[in-house]
C-alpha cells in the first residue's frame, strides 16, 4: 500500500528532452512503478491517507513540486521543494550521462564502466539530497529516491 501506483511529469514550459534525456525518463518511471517505497508521515493536522498514490512532479514558480493523490484521485499532500539544493547536483548528472552517451559509442567497455561508476555517485549524491528534502513530508527508500531524482533531472532538462 505504500508505493505509488501513477506517476505524471507535468511538462508545461519544459523543453522538449533528447532522446537520450526520454529514454531516462521512460525506464525511470517503468522502474518506479514495478517497485518503489513511498509513504506519507502521520501529522496532527491531517487525517493519514493510506496508499497506493499518484504522484505529480512539476516546477513551479522555481520550486520542485510534488502533488500527491490516493489511487481515486483525491489529493492528499501537495510540497513543494526549493531547487537550489539539486542545481549542482543535477549539472554534475548531466555531464556525466552526456560524456556516458559518447563513451557507449566509442570507448571500450572498461572506460564505460568508470564512466557509470562516476555516474552511479552522483546519482546516488541526487538521491540523498531528495531524501533529506523530503523528510517530514514524504517517506522513500534509496530505490526510490534514486528514480525520483532521475525525473527531477528530466524536469530541469533545458
Amino acid at each position: 500500500m505504500n508505493r505509488i501506483c501513477h506517476i505524471e511529469i507535468d511538462e508545461k514550459g519544459l523543453v522538449r528532452p533528447t532522446p537520450e534525456i526520454e529514454q531516462e525518463r521512460r525506464v525511470a518511471i517503468y522502474d518506479l512503478l514495478e517497485e518503489n517505497s513511498f509513504t506519507l508521515p502521520p501529522r496532527p493536522e491531517r487525517e493519514h491517507p493510506e496508499g497506493p498514490y499518484r504522484l505529480r512532479l512539476a516546477i513551479r514558480d522555481g520550486r520542485l513540486v510534488f502533488d500527491v493523490a490516493t489511487e481515486d484521485d483525491t489529493k492528499v499532500a501537495e510540497f513543494h521543494l526549493s531547487l537550489g539544493p539539486f542545481r549542482q547536483v543535477v549539472k554534475d548528472y548531466f555531464q556525466i550521462c552526456e560524456s556516458y552517451f559518447d563513451a557507449v559509442k566509442r570507448l571500450p567497455p572498461s572506460q564505460i564502466e568508470a564512466i557509470d561508476m562516476a555516474r552511479r555517485g552522483i546519482h546516488n549524491e541526487g538521491a540523498s539530497i531528495l531524501r533529506e528534502r523530503l523528510d517530514g513530508k514524504a517517506l522513500v527508500d534509496t530505490d526510490t529516491a534514486r528514480r525520483l531524482f532521475t525525473l527531477i533531472c528530466v524536469l530541469h532538462w533545458g
